[in-house]
């Protein structure tokens, strides 16, 4: 069973399991799967509230393995309380079922956000850091890590389950997620760019990661996915390489960047406009996090990751099929 099977991450991992010929049933709630994704070998789709604990109790009926992806991604600050009570609650009932059902074995996805950020630009994060009270997590950095805790509680409980901390995860989209708003600011030529750093990872990749350790004997362990630590202007410049656009020139110094996340806000309040920049993003955009990989590889010689530009190309690919040619 995959949760949030028809988000960004959920199609990639829908599609790899399907064409792996393994049945799946796929759980999606508000955001329906397209035609294309209801006719894959092997899944059958299930609308589920995972609020609702009789939903999600009759969603796991014979259920051996799970993935559970869903989740409210937002740094709306109009989201903070929906999300702060969804992702934890949601996966506390995910785990409550899972040992009441005895499924064999959980893999979560969680988030770098749940490990936090110092704002130390010298120290590298790794899987034995925790998210503190600190003004530079955000909202949904303390859901994920809330959650996260839940898993925590269902292993010490006698659950088999792993969790996988992605960087911020890049990956071919027909939707109008991360990877598709960035490949459009870009596809504009929006000239500014932020000299963050953080942590990337692809969606293939993160999906490889989970099935890994699905079908490992490894649990009660977290992993961080990350492909690199890579600058905010490294990776905008090289989608405008793969688009063939003028890259972005200009270095957005902080107080310009505060500047926009309040005119946003302005939009947001007056004019109910959305957009990707808010006082989070924009101090997060700014921020120099580094993220260490070596314990996944450490664990499992075999995996490897994709490439930055492999993965920037298939998007700008992917983004002319879907959205320029449309």
């Amino acid at each position: 069973m995959i949760t949030g099977a028809s988000g960004f991450l959920g199609q990639h991992l829908v599609r790899h399991l399907s064409a792996q010929g393994l049945t799946v049933r796929a759980l999606y709630h508000s955001h329906r799967p397209s035609d294309e994704l209801k006719g894959l070998a092997g899944v059958t789709w299930m609308q589920c509230d995972l609020l609702d604990i009789y939903a999600v109790e009759e969603a796991m009926q014979d259920v051996t393995d799970i993935y559970h992806c869903a989740a409210i991604v937002s740094f709306d600050p109009r989201k903070k309380d929906t999300m702060l009570h969804f992702n934890p609650e949601s996966t506390a009932n995910v785990v409550n079922q899972a040992i009441i059902q005895g499924v064999r074995k959980l893999v979560y996805v969680s988030s770098i956000a749940a490990l936090g950020r110092t704002g130390d630009p010298k120290k590298e994060m790794d899987e034995e850091a925790e998210c503190e009270d600190s003004s530079y997590n955000s909202a949904y950095a303390f859901s994920k890590y809330r959650a996260e805790m839940e898993v925590w509680r269902g292993i010490g409980e006698g659950l088999n389950a792993a969790i996988v901390n992605p960087g911020i995860i890049l990956g071919a989209t027909s939707g109008h997620d991360l990877s598709a708003s960035l490949m459009k600011m870009v596809y504009r030529e929006f000239p500014f760019y932020s000299n963050g750093v953080t942590s990337w990872v692809a969606a293939t990749d993160v999906v490889n990661a989970m099935v890994t350790l699905m079908n490992s004997e490894t649990e009660a362990e977290r992993f961080i996915v990350s492909g690199g630590n890579f600058s905010y202007k490294e990776v905008l410049q090289q989608m405008a390489t793969a688009l063939h656009k003028q890259q972005p020139r200009f270095a957005a110094k902080p107080w310009m960047t505060g500047i926009g996340w309040r005119l946003s806000a302005l939009l947001r309040n007056v004019f109910g406009i959305d957009t990707l920049v808010t006082r989070e993003t924009a101090r997060n955009a700014n921020a120099y996090s580094f993220y260490s990989n070596r314990k996944l590889i450490n664990a499992f010689p075999g995996f490897s990751y994709t490439p930055l530009p492999a993965t920037i190309e298939a998007m700008a690919r992917s983004f002319e099929h879907y959205h320029v040619r449309k």
